[in-house]
């Protein structure tokens, strides 16, 4: 069984900056994209930023610039680096993770818990 578990999240004023990380644990064959995911109040979850397993990146329009997506493959751990944060930047953030857990099998799509970041204006 495969889990990932996010940390990082709190408090911060707007112009600070967080660091979130997520890891990985359990039976791991592959990780393909990694990602962070986040949902505000009333409002769905959307893509903050992901990457592949070769370094490509994607980030959505709204912290392009300012968030910073890393992953370490010897590891399976991803991170997000946010910096200048925003009032709007507020919500539950959720790491995601395409992973294999046995050689041959298809990947499958995990979530972690989700951790809180709070922006203060």
């Amino acid at each position: 069984q495969v889990h990932l578990v996010e940390s990082g999240g709190g408090l911060v004023q707007a112009g600070g900056s967080l660091r979130l990380s997520c890891a990985t644990a359990g039976s791991i064959y592959s990780v393909d994209t990694m990602g962070w995911y986040r949902q505000a109040p009333g409002k769905q979850r959307e893509l903050v930023a992901s990457i592949g397993s070769g370094g490509s990146t994607n980030y959505a329009d709204s912290v392009r610039g300012r968030f910073t997506i890393s992953r370490d493959n010897a590891k399976n751990t991803v991170s997000l680096q946010m910096n200048s944060l925003k009032p709007e930047d507020t919500g539950v953030y959720y790491c995601n993770a395409e992973i294999s857990p046995f050689r041959y099998w298809s990947t499958t799509e995990y979530w972690g818990q989700g951790t809180q970041v709070t922006v203060s204006s």
